[in-house]
């Protein structure tokens, strides 16, 4: 029970700390934000949809990608240090994100995949801080 309280923990940190990441707002929604004028009511799209896109975009990625990752690193380094945990989380996490950015954007831009795994990258650092903490038996 204290390993899935853990792991819960880790995912609501890497979470967190994506979210905290979109304080920086991605290219993107800067490109999409300056090119809606709020002044402007025929833009095609308003500003608070951009807004409401970078939500969605980091929940998203934090669900499909962020999530399988950690876990899975967490699996595959279980018997290693916590750097291979947290290289095979990367690994893992770069696969996913190309392919969700295929299949679900259609999009091979390469600087979208760089955009998402900086920002998923430090989040995955904090899953697998969490993680790698050894569980006391009751």
């Amino acid at each position: 029970m204290r390993r899935v309280a853990l792991h819960l923990g880790a995912m609501h940190l890497s979470g967190a700390i994506l979210l905290c990441s979109f304080l920086i707002p991605p290219a993107w929604a800067l490109d999409a934000y300056g090119a809606a004028p709020v002044s402007d009511p025929s833009a095609d799209v308003p500003p608070f949809a951009i807004l409401a896109s970078m939500l969605f975009a980091c929940v998203a990625f934090h669900v499909l990608v962020q999530i399988p990752s950690g876990l899975l690193g967490t699996w595959l380094g279980r018997n290693h240090s916590g750097l291979i945990g947290y290289a095979s989380a990367l690994v893992v996490a770069g696969v996913l994100t190309a392919l969700a950015l295929r299949v679900a954007l259609r999009s091979e831009d390469v600087s979208l995949w760089a955009d998402f795994m900086a920002r998923g990258s430090v989040g995955l650092a904090g899953h697998a801080w969490v993680s790698r903490r050894r569980v006391r038996p009751a």
